[in-house]
């Protein structure tokens, strides 16, 4: 199985794309990708996004759940039988729209999106709406 990452490079909306697919500043430097995960699992089927990350214990550092869906539309998280934090990333074409923390067992957040990541509380940090993150192998 292919290794996938979760990567990161923020103010995504201040450059161009390049043809190698790097992005570069507004002073000409490239920015080079962080990455926020390399342990990336994909939530494609119904029942794999409906029970997300609940009746776990924890996640470890580096992990990351994507969600994956067809179009955008406000997609709901919430945090019932998950007991520990989590960020939670909301993306339209891999710029981020929206970015909470959600607290364990009460949390609940939505945005609009056409994917949606979960990470460990902490991970996203350096993340900020406008940023761009993607699941590259």
């Amino acid at each position: 199985m292919p290794s996938v990452r979760l990567v990161h490079r923020s103010g995504a909306s201040e450059g161009g794309s390049g043809a190698d697919g790097d992005t570069e500043t507004t002073d000409g430097t490239d920015r080079d990708p962080t990455v926020l995960a390399s342990d990336v699992d994909v939530a494609r089927s119904t029942l794999q996004q409906a029970r997300g990350l609940m009746f776990r214990r924890s996640v470890p550092d580096g992990y990351a759940l994507v969600f994956p869906f067809e179009e955008v539309d406000t997609r709901w998280l919430h945090m019932l039988f998950v007991p520990f934090a989590i960020d939670a990333l909301w993306l339209v074409d891999g710029e981020v729209t929206e970015r909470t923390r959600l607290a364990p067992f009460v949390g609940l957040g939505r945005g609009r999106a056409d994917t949606v990541v979960e990470l460990p509380a902490g991970a996203a940090d350096g993340v900020a709406v406008g940023d761009e993150v993607r699941v590259v192998d």
